[in-house]
């Protein structure tokens, strides 16, 4: 079977550069082209296709126009977001993402023709093979319809019975982390009472506009973390892009968050979930709730474990709801889950543990 792929963007450099990538690849075939959303939305109809790729800025109908009346057309396409490194462009790729896109990348702005063609072309490559496995393996790449927890069926299965409360939450999330976290932080109180510690893998600049959106839709202060400040209750602080971040102790037993740019990549991330993780077992023990949501790979794994061996709880994001199906299912596989629940119910999973 092969997937159909529709290319969107408004300059022939880009069309063809995406294109040539999406043929080389085997399972998947450009089967059309548009220069513009209003354009895309016709050849949507009647394609057809499993995929687009996307960019954001485009003259008559932009990208999020485009991604909005896919969603109110309720169609069947999954999305791959091309995004600038400006401000602008960070703050509507993460709001594509929070509408249910299922990944990005960045376009290259290198003065060489040549080097922004090899970039584009090993990135799109990653995200494209990642679109393809979640497709052969049966894993569910498509948003799911918005259904609110009282009229879903919620089959959460749990097998923690631990009596005293977590003093912080710590939350792992990858592909499909800006939607699920839409679904998850701002239903949070704004007295939860503790620190919230969240991995999203996601670059620089793009960490900050996600920080800056889920703020202003949470009670909860959110804000993209600062090397050495002290950790503050009810505050969810946000690991910066191509940085690693732990929790330490500071002066007079206070906590603070510790950021390091020099840190090592793991599992391939920067920043990382198992990084994190660590430093949570080892500042708060069994008083920590640790969550592993959507996302590729297998970041979490080794941290839950560390978690897990101090005494915390793990809550995690189920199969059925998760845009990826990768980091949540070998959390699972290998034992390590004490809540397995659907994305609409983490958060009062996370309640139950406070």
């Amino acid at each position: 079977m092969k997937f159909k792929v529709l290319v969107v963007d408004d300059t022939i450099f880009y069309r063809k550069i995406i294109s040539d990538v999406i043929e080389d690849l085997p399972d998947l075939e450009v089967v059309g082209t548009a220069n513009n959303g209003q354009i895309a939305l016709s050849r949507i109809r009647t394609l057809k296709p499993d995929l687009i790729t996307l960019d954001v800025e485009m003259p008559i109908m932009n990208g999020l126009v485009l991604l909005e009346n896919i969603i109110k057309e309720q169609l069947k396409v999954d999305v791959i977001m091309l995004s600038s490194k400006t401000l602008n462009g960070s703050e509507a790729t993460v709001k594509a993402l929070e509408l249910g896109a299922f990944d990005f990348i960045t376009k290259p702005d290198d003065s060489s023709a040549d080097a922004n063609r090899n970039a584009i072309t090993k990135d799109l490559s990653r995200v494209l093979q990642s679109f393809k496995r979640s497709k052969e393996i049966g894993l569910k790449v498509s948003p799911r319809p918005k259904i609110p927890v009282t009229q879903s069926v919620v089959k959460t299965i749990s097998k923690f019975k631990r009596v005293e409360k977590s003093q912080a939450i710590a939350i792992g999330v990858s592909t499909g982390g800006p939607n699920a976290l839409t679904k998850v932080i701002p239903v949070l109180p704004g007295d939860i009472g503790v620190p919230i510690f969240l991995v999203q893998h996601i670059p620089p600049v793009f960490s900050a506009s996600l920080a800056k959106s889920l703020d202003a839709k949470s009670a909860l202060t959110v804000k993209e973390a600062v090397n050495g400040e002290e950790v503050q209750a009810n505050t969810v602080y946000l690991a910066p892009g191509s940085t690693q971040m732990m929790v330490a102790s500071g002066a007079g037993m206070k906590k603070i968050i510790r950021i390091s740019k020099d840190a090592p990549a793991e599992n391939n991330c920067k920043p990382s979930v198992d990084y994190l993780f660590r430093s949570v077992a080892r500042e708060y023990g069994s008083k920590s709730t640790c969550v592993i949501m959507t996302g590729m790979g297998v970041d979490g794994k080794v941290g839950v474990m560390v978690t897990k061996a101090s005494g915390a709880i793990s809550i995690v994001q189920d199969g059925p709801s998760c845009v990826v199906y990768g980091m949540p299912k070998v959390v699972i596989e290998a034992g390590l889950a004490d809540v397995i629940t659907p994305l609409d119910n983490i958060a009062n999973e996370i309640r139950k543990t406070l």
